[in-house]
């Protein structure tokens, strides 16, 4: 029974994650329906479930929210509902987070928790916020001038919060005007001013005595939805044509405008984007002629049913909207279906756990040489990677990509391919090393990715100099590999100075297989990352007309691929043991970082995609712990715990991890 233990844990982990993939049951309102239905924005076709965890992510950092004082949680769609339909009630909800003092008392915001209130102290309304933003928009200006290394701790946070709020406010004008109280009689009183307001604005163009009343009466609704136009929100009026593009989507606001002025007209009209007589006339001649899209009707029924708390005209309206655009875009609601369980099940989410998991089984059996302990973890691990696996696919099914478009997914990448070496290198090493480096990289690049998760959509659009799926799976992945390799390379060179210096276990067996492991990965490394540094080179002739051009990014590649043949050069040439070998690949580590993001902190050159300063600190902070590790390694071997320390017959360094006394020591095979 004892051998199934392991066996038996990785399937009841493997079935929590599964259970997440069950759809929620919807009691009332069908919101799950909903949140399938599809819409553009970011520039892609995407669920409205994947609009509403991504914009609660960004402005919250959560995808739920739970309100002190307030019993449950409510989702991100049923969030969504509300900013879109009920935004009276979202708009005393507490979504925003604000930590900085300074940034609370320009609102006048209370410092500390107040539980009589429901105040955490941390989370606040719109309603508390809306009188002074104003105020408040100031200080934004300033900060966006500046650099994103330069920006003080309260900068930072103003333009946090400014995003935040400027996402909040796109989406309450996805359906409807702000402060709209009726939007379903809005748009009826709109469309019957439709006739006499075009005919009133084209007899004044011709010069002719006009119905000012009635001009006035459209030109009051034109300039709300131009309002709203201009507020940017997604876009969720398909065309009138099915056969028409993507591009051809609306915006609300566009698509009411339509069928009495068009926005260019309209913003001739107010002096903000001038245009020529000639067109301006066919403007005029054009005005009042385009029927009202059959997609707005749907959602004033929705808009309705939902403010009325009419449940069953609600999804009734779900149900003959989803019939409209069952034809002309049944890919993308499957499509969308499919985004909205990824997104539920989290994938990466539950292997962050299991990784961690499986991390502290290996601390006890390294603690107490527990075998079941090591056999759990080994299975949890597996157990972790097929789920970090099914979650890399998906994203690639989703998008249509090979695994690495972005930053985010660079970091999913990257903590795959390590979990993967440490896996073969588990293989041959039974000692649990490889377990533990796995394991280590996979949570901390997973919490990476979720951290990068927080400022965009992570299926966002590419721009057009990477829409290439050959280079993609070519240069990128391969190159990627070689930034997980090198990474796998400095942790396991990570344990063996640890290891040596603060414990007595690196004796003369475990400290050769470290070294062997980083050897062969080091190996693997520098092939992966100099063919993926001329794949570049080759990518970058055919789109830029150069092979090489001293690019940021360019430079940080090449550094890594020297830094590795360094190394190895180094180490078959005797100019480093076993020591300083472990030293210089623990350099591999931070050659690796500026590479990867410190390359996109400098916001300058032609890779400078994902730029990003949020992680200037956790950066620097993490070279500064391999320095300080690289300099442990520096202390006399004579004061290594390891080599001080014998074993009660004194003859010789005591048991490595994962060595029993007595039992013969581990190998590769």
């Amino acid at each position: 029974m004892k051998r199934w233990i392991p066996w038996i844990i990785a399937v009841g982990a493997l079935g929590l994650a599964l259970s997440r993939l069950a759809p929620p049951a919807d009691r009332g309102f069908a919101v799950s329906d909903f949140g399938r239905l599809i819409v553009v924005f970011n520039g892609r076709v995407q669920p409205f479930d994947s609009v509403a965890r991504n914009s609660l992510l960004q402005i919250r950092g959560k995808q739920s929210l739970h309100e002190d004082g307030k019993e449950g949680t409510l989702d991100a769609m049923s969030w969504l509902l509300e900013v879109m339909f009920r935004p009276e009630l979202a708009d005393a909800r507490r979504v925003f987070r604000i930590d900085h003092p300074d940034v609370k008392a320009l609102f006048e915001l209370p410092l500390q928790p107040d539980a009589a209130v429901h105040d955490d102290g941390k989370h606040y309304a719109w309603d508390q916020l809306r009188d002074a933003f104003p105020k408040f928009r100031e200080q934004v200006a300033p900060a966006q001038k500046k650099e994103g290394s330069t920006r003080t701790p309260y900068e930072q946070a103003v333009i946090r919060l400014n995003n935040a709020v400027t996402l909040y406010l796109r989406l309450q004008n996805t359906v409807q005007p702000m402060l709209g109280k009726d939007f379903p009689a809005e748009v009826a009183d709109y469309q019957a001013s439709i006739p006499a307001g075009v005919a009133a604005f084209q007899a004044k163009e011709r010069g002719v005595a006009f119905d000012t009343n009635a001009l006035a009466q459209v030109l009051k609704h034109c300039q709300r939805f131009l309002a709203m136009q201009d507020m940017e929100p997604p876009l969720v009026v398909p065309p009138h044509h099915p056969e028409q593009e993507h591009d051809n989507w609306m915006r609300m606001g566009e698509a009411l405008l339509e069928s009495s002025f068009p926005v260019a007209l309209l913003k001739d009209l107010v002096g903000e984007e001038p245009l020529p007589q000639a067109e301006v006339d066919r403007l005029v001649a054009q005005a009042g002629t385009v029927p009202m899209n059959p997609s707005i009707s749907h959602f004033t029924k929705l808009d309705e049913a939902y403010r009325a708390g009419d449940v069953a005209g609600f999804n009734r309206a779900i149900a003959d909207y989803r019939a409209t655009l069952a034809m002309p875009y049944a890919r993308e609601l499957t499509k969308a279906g499919r985004e909205t369980v990824f997104y539920r099940a989290e994938p990466f989410m539950s292997a962050m756990v299991i990784y961690i998991g499986a991390f502290l089984l290996v601390c006890a059996y390294w603690t107490g040489f527990w075998e079941l302990a090591r056999r759990t973890a080994w299975t949890l691990v597996g157990a972790a990677f097929l789920i970090h696996t099914a979650g890399l696919l998906s994203r690639m099914l989703l998008e249509g990509r090979p695994p690495v478009t972005n930053l985010y997914s660079s970091a999913i990448f990257i903590g795959w391919g390590a979990v993967g070496l440490g896996l073969l290198l588990e293989r041959f090493w039974r000692n649990a090393i490889g377990l533990a480096v796995g394991s280590l990289v996979g949570f901390a690049t997973l919490i990476i990715a979720h951290q990068l998760s927080l400022s965009e959509d992570t299926m966002i659009m590419m721009r057009a100099v990477l829409d290439t799926n050959f280079w993609l799976a070519t240069h990128v992945t391969i190159v990627t590999l070689g930034y997980a390799a090198t990474y796998v390379a400095g942790v396991l060179a990570l344990f063996y100075v640890v290891l040596g210096v603060l414990t007595p276990v690196l004796d003369d067996g475990v400290s050769k297989s470290l070294t062997r492991m980083v050897y062969g990965i080091v190996c693997f490394a520098t092939l992966f990352s100099f063919t993926g540094t001329v794949l570049g080179g080759i990518w970058a002739d055919q789109s830029w007309g150069r092979f090489w051009g001293w690019d940021p990014k360019e430079n940080g590649a090449l550094i890594i691929v020297l830094w590795n043949a360094l190394i190895l050069h180094a180490r078959m040439g005797g100019l480093v043991r076993d020591r300083g070998f472990n030293q210089l690949a623990i350099g591999g580590n931070i050659v690796t970082s500026w590479s990867w993001f410190g390359t996109n902190m400098l916001n300058v050159g032609l890779h400078s995609y994902g730029f990003m300063d949020a992680a200037f600190k956790w950066l620097l902070a993490f070279i500064c712990f391999n320095l300080v590790i690289i300099a442990l390694g520096f202390v006399p071997t004579v004061n290594w715990r390891s080599f001080r320390a014998k074993p009660a017959t004194g003859k010789g360094p005591g048991p490595g991890p994962g060595v029993r006394p007595g039992k013969p020591r581990p190998v590769a095979a």
